[in-house]
């Protein structure tokens, strides 16, 4: 009896030491499926000390699902699908301590190449690239979707002789008290602000203003300073990054610097986030570059620059850093990897740790 007791306590404790050792960060991958190297959306155990990268499960529903949003609960995964007119949202049903999906359904956008999706408590938004639209959702009561409830339809063009010739909708972001929503327009180098009204059944988004940014610059990604004072825009074709000051769903331009500090380089900016502290800021350049920068926020919320690092592959989409702000992980989309970084949370600065993992095609990284 006593052998039996004690077999029992070590298997306990080994499966207890197993979640301990390998869920020191827990990480959701967007990818890109038609590439033939990738299956779908792909939860991770990561224990970075230790070189650990455990897949979880991998939900195979959805044809690209890119990009990914989380409910604040954690209680739903809502993707994109890119796959031109059948493009769709989708709806998945997560359970946070197994890391694992449940497909509940999924609707079709109305606009082609749908490329970024934000979620709240009622409605999903995705922001449709090739349509340069906006499609709106509403969350019923177990999570799944709606049939689409509104498309939004940006409208104009820019100097871009190729890439500005109509609207190119590339990103969907609420403000942090959820009274407005922030589109980017890569083609008509606008960001757009809606008021979000969360009760309405027919029309929760209304156009309430619009900012012009640098004619040719491409709006890409943005984000918002937790108090909701700050608003940093990158912009892929010229890899501008404008400082902003938000107030009421009004913003203006109080500075403009860039990710391109070296001569002869392609340029493709990528993505931008604040480190959670709100004391650093980070963006990726794809192109020829391939790497990221990093700057101080100041006080006043301009920015000052600190240090530029290669992302250890090509095509780094998107990046993200660890609720903790110890590492910043990079997925490069077209060589396959993803690579974890140690990030110093007094200065900012990153050093490569020498350690990644292989995901195919990674798009969008989101840890739960």
């Amino acid at each position: 009896m006593k052998n039996i007791l004690l077999t029992g306590v070590c298997l306990f404790l080994s499966i207890f030491q197993l979640v301990a050792d390998d869920s020191t960060y827990r990480l959701l991958v967007g990818t890109y499926t038609n590439t033939k190297v990738s299956e779908g959306i792909y939860s991770y155990a990561i224990d970075v000390e230790k070189g650990v990268f455990r897949p979880i499960q991998v939900a195979k529903e959805l044809v690209n699902p890119s990009f990914l949003a989380l409910t604040t609960d954690k209680k739903h995964v809502y993707a994109i699908s890119e796959s031109g007119t059948e493009s769709k949202a989708g709806a998945f049903a997560f359970d946070v301590e197994s890391g694992s999906f449940r497909f509940l359904n999924s609707s079709l956008t109305g606009g082609k190449g749908p490329c970024h999706v934000a979620v709240t408590d009622k409605h999903v938004v995705t922001a449709n690239y090739s349509g340069g639209n906006l499609s709106v959702f509403r969350r019923n009561t177990d999570g799944s979707l709606s049939d689409l409830i509104r498309l939004l339809q940006h409208t104009g063009s820019s100097i871009h002789p190729k890439r500005q010739t109509k609207p190119y909708a590339h990103q969907v972001v609420f403000t942090p008290d959820q009274k407005f929503l922030l589109s980017c327009d890569l083609g008509t180098d606008l960001i757009m602000v809606y008021k979000y009204d969360r009760k309405s059944e027919h029309q929760p988004l209304v156009v309430f203003d619009s900012v012009q940014v640098k004619a040719g610059s491409g709006p890409r990604h943005l984000t918002i300073s937790k108090n909701g004072k700050y608003v940093y825009l990158l912009q892929e074709i010229d890899g501008t990054i404008s400082a902003m000051t938000m107030k009421k769903g009004k913003l203006k331009i109080i500075q403009e610097t860039s990710v391109v500090i070296k001569s002869g380089i392609e340029t493709g900016a990528a993505d931008i986030h604040l480190s959670p502290d709100g004391k650093f800021l980070y963006a990726s350049n794809r192109g020829t570059a391939n790497d990221i920068t990093c700057f101080t926020v100041e006080k006043n919320g301009r920015l000052s620059f600190v240090q530029q690092v290669s992302t250890g592959g090509v095509g780094p989409r998107n990046f993200a850093i660890t609720p903790d702000g110890n590492y910043l992980f990079v997925g490069n989309q077209r060589t396959d990897n993803i690579v974890v970084f140690k990030r110093d949370v007094k200065t900012g600065k990153l050093t490569d740790t020498g350690k990644s993992f292989t995901v195919g095609a990674p798009v969008c990284l989101l840890f739960y």
